[in-house]
């Protein structure tokens, strides 16, 4: 018998398993050689599971008791992935810290076992290898990889506020270098394939369709020693020798490491610390040393809040990739779309449309400079991918060729939706909808991507308004995750459906909100920046601000994000929202000095903070331009703790989210906890406004906000939710 190609021997895995409802099946070939096949039956992917420890001592045992056996390749039975990683839900059953260290223990030793072993043992890896999965694939003696563009390795656990228990701290510093596998850890980012290759971590990358063949000729070229398996070849330069060959240059390295990270995460997060710790551990003591704060440290990591508050972000999110729109209601099919305006947020649109939904995209402007920044936001973003060596420049032109511009409505006849990014002016939107109707299909969908008009006013004139809604994106588009989907009354469920469905094409984790001025994501931002605006009005200096929220989690200070965003886009969607929801939504009059000033922000570099010297040279250094504050007749006293100046803020945001969570804004506690982290960076290791609501108690908070209604303003006055939350004792998750 020949030896079996991959389609062939996953045929013949999947047959066995049947038989035996095995996860890891061992298939002899005429070669001497033997496929280790995983198969989770049952699930799509192939992740580790606590029960799977019998399986494995089973198989290994029927290894190392059949002589015949010259090696082993180990591959997948799932199509397009290796091994997801490590099966999280375990560790909800974990009690204590003990119990998840054992957990731990009990993964490295399976793995040592798999690296004990006298015969060559090589994983041939097609699709993800994350976590669990390249752990044991780097327990294995050579990785060998496919070049499909699913292939992926990375160790991702610090995103759990976890970090690799199964031997991942000890295994990748030897085969690519202590400062690359800090870099992959400490990030958890995921290499290519040729990245891969690059780094040592495998060691050759080839078609899928000759995978398996090439892993088991690197078993037969070792003539049955484990020792002889080629190894992964990686280039050192002179500095990483002179910095890793030592104990003063590791010393260098750690300490950076610590340093960079706190930078960082302020301290918010114990799981990168503790990766550098293990890595120390093992390079400077020894590897029982390594192996043993590996387990120790995983221990207290699974029962720490934080990483608590990160694993169940995974599962809302996960679940949310399930959920349709309108339930029972399925979503019609997109193939092309319109884009009204270029420039940055059509740019943006049009981008993740054309290379993650995979639609060819229409981009119309009223002038040919507008197309040419909407196309350039592409090729800037996939030139790069190209330099890098990510990407091929063939690839490259075949996925900006599914964008295309006009400065009519030419090519807009045939398109199953229409996205506008144009400025908030209802009257000019409203003129959008009747232009489209009269060009479209009648069942073309409309979508605006305004950030506070009410979708209602916007399809107030419309023929067709079912066929009207809000799809709401954040800038950066290609990077920022969230898409509120927002339906008025009369918007149809198939169009919810589909709204949101396309959303998810483009990379997006949408949630669907009540059209309501705001929606959800700017109504609770709103209070949060303008009480930040008066605490700097009442002479807190613009540095201890933005440096006490970003302390506190943040990804930026408030002050710095109005800079980002731009201070004119605050005080046109300050008066909509103060209209619509109240005298707590109104902005300090001073800030219209700042207009009147051309203070606009980082686009014009002019705002709070330095973009150019006195030269006209850029700035480097985040500097605050302290011309402002005589501006705006600011005396700084900083009198204030930062205590004080995060509670301000931050309250002001949980009092709003409870609020539309009682108004029926948002579907559930879980959508406002995302909308929040994923739209406005809320510090994700306390899990969103409400989660942290729950954490700090409706009535501690009730009772600040009282205080401070009654010395400050109606502003503060807690919403009947918390109010009555505090008198029941109840919460919004149990």
């Amino acid at each position: 018998m020949t030896s079996l190609n991959n389609n062939q021997a996953n045929d013949k895995a999947l047959k066995q398993e049947s038989n035996n409802m095995s996860t890891f099946t061992l298939i002899r070939q005429d070669n001497g050689i033997a496929h280790l096949v995983m198969d989770v039956i049952g699930e799509s992917m192939n992740t580790l599971k606590a029960e799977f420890s019998e399986e494995i001592d089973e198989v290994l045992t029927e290894i190392r008791n059949d002589n015949t056996i010259k090696g082993i390749v180990l591959i997948s039975g799932k199509k397009d992935s290796f091994v997801a990683g490590a099966d999280i839900n375990m560790l909800a059953s974990c009690q204590s810290a003990s119990e998840a260290t054992a957990l731990s223990r009990n993964g490295q030793m399976i793995f040592d076992q798999i690296e004990n072993l006298s015969i060559p043992v090589v994983a041939a890896i097609n699709g993800a290898c994350l976590g669990g999965g390249l752990e044991l694939a780097m327990a294995c003696h050579a990785r060998i990889c496919s070049d499909n563009g699913k292939t992926a390795l990375g160790l991702p656990e610090v995103q759990l506020g976890l970090l690799p228990g199964s031997g991942g701290t000890q295994r990748l510093p030897k085969l690519v270098g202590i400062q690359k596998a800090l870099d992959m850890m400490l990030t958890g980012k995921q290499l290519r394939a040729k990245q891969a290759l690059k780094m040592g971590l495998v060691v050759d990358v080839v078609p899928n369709s000759i995978l398996i063949s090439a892993a088991e000729n690197l078993v037969l070229a070792a003539q049955g020693k484990a020792s002889q398996i080629k190894k992964s070849q990686r280039k050192v330069s002179v500095l990483d020798k002179a910095l890793e060959g030592n104990a003063v240059g590791r010393k260098i390295i750690f300490n950076q490491a610590t340093k960079s990270v706190l930078a960082k995460t302020k301290g918010n997060y114990p799981s990168p610390l503790k990766i550098i710790d293990c890595v120390r551990s093992g390079i400077e003591k020894s590897s029982v040393s390594g192996y043993q704060t590996e387990a120790d440290h995983f221990g207290e990591l699974v029962m720490s809040p934080e990483s608590a508050q990160l694993r169940q972000i995974f599962f809302a999110t996960t679940d949310m990739k399930k959920e349709q729109g309108i339930e029972g209601v399925d979503a019609r099919p997109i193939s092309q779309i319109g884009v009204l305006g270029g420039g940055l947020m059509g740019g943006g649109i049009a981008f993740v449309s054309a290379t993650k939904a995979n639609v060819d995209v229409r981009i119309k402007d009223i002038a040919p400079q507008g197309i040419s920044h909407a196309m350039k936001y592409g090729y800037d973003i996939l030139n790069k991918k190209v330099k890098r060596r990510f990407m091929l420049k063939s690839e490259m032109q075949k996925q900006l060729a599914k964008i295309t511009g006009c400065v009519d409505y030419s090519g807009f006849k045939n398109v199953d939706m229409v996205i506008e990014a144009v400025f908030e002016d209802l009257s000019l939107k409203q003129k959008m909808v009747d232009d489209m109707e009269s060009i479209c299909a009648e069942d073309t969908i409309f979508a605006s991507n305004t950030s506070s008009l009410p979708i209602g006013q916007i399809a107030a004139k419309a023929l067709r308004p079912e066929n009207v809604i809000g799809l709401h994106y954040f800038s950066p588009v290609d990077k920022m995750p969230l898409a509120e989907i927002i339906a008025h009354s009369k918007t149809s469920d198939q169009t919810i459906s589909t709204t949101v469905a396309f959303a998810k094409k483009q990379g997006k984790t949408p949630i669907v909100v009540k059209d309501k001025a705001g929606f959800y994501v700017n109504r609770i931002l709103a209070p949060y920046m303008n009480e930040a605006a008066l605490l700097l009005l009442e002479g807190e200096s613009i540095g201890k601000l933005d440096k006490a929220l970003v302390k506190f989690g943040f990804p930026v200070g408030p002050i710095q994000l109005l800079d980002e965003v731009g201070i004119d886009i605050g005080a046109k969607i300050g008066p909509i929202l103060q209209a619509e929801l109240g005298e707590r939504f109104a902005a300090p009059e001073a800030f219209n000095k700042l207009i009147a000033d051309k203070r606009l922000g980082k686009k014009v570099q002019k705002g709070f903070y330095l973009y150019k010297d006195k030269n006209g040279k850029k700035v480097t250094k985040k500097l605050v331009d302290e011309s402002v504050y005589p501006l705006l007749n600011i005396i700084i006293k900083d009198q204030k703790t930062n205590d004080e100046l995060v509670q301000r803020c931050v309250f002001m945001m949980l009092n709003e989210a409870a609020r539309c969570l009682d108004e029926g804004i948002i579907r559930n506690a879980r959508d406002g906890d995302i909308g929040a982290i994923f739209g406005i960076g809320f510090p994700p290791f306390l899990g969103g406004p409400f989660h942290y609501i729950d954490t700090l108690g409706a009535d501690m908070i009730v009772n600040k906000l009282n205080l401070w209604s009654n010395e400050l303003g109606e502003r503060f006055k807690p919403c009947q939710a918390l109010i009555t939350m505090a008198e029941t004792g109840n919460k919004y998750y149990s």
